[in-house]
């Protein structure tokens, strides 16, 4: 039962968030290919229309929203017991972070 209460340390803490950064910068690059063919280049345009722009926002916000889930579910799996706790909160800065990436997307 004492394996059982053992809490992360901050080591591990450092790992998730070295993890945890390596993971956005990749999902985003990857996504930022992957959407390069939605919305307009150049967003100052006098008859731009914001349904591309839309188009390109969703399909990005949605496959980053698979590429989480998907990690979610890998991590939970294999992780150990005492790490797992730490996923969710990965999850919910994730799921921030996928908003926030929006704003170099569209730059």
């Amino acid at each position: 039962m004492a394996e059982l209460s053992e809490k992360s340390g901050p080591v591990a803490l450092l790992v998730g968030l070295a993890g945890f950064v390596a993971f956005e910068v990749g999902a985003y690059y990857v996504l930022r290919f992957v959407t390069s063919g939605l919305g307009e280049a150049n967003q100052m345009q006098p008859d731009n229309t914001i349904v591309s722009n839309w188009v390109k926002t969703v399909a990005f916000l949605v496959l980053h929203l698979a590429l989480v889930l998907a990690a979610v579910l890998v991590l939970s799996n294999k992780l150990p017991r005492r790490y797992r706790g730490q996923v969710i909160g990965w999850l919910f800065l994730s799921l921030l972070t996928g908003f926030i990436l929006l704003i170099p997307l569209f730059h």
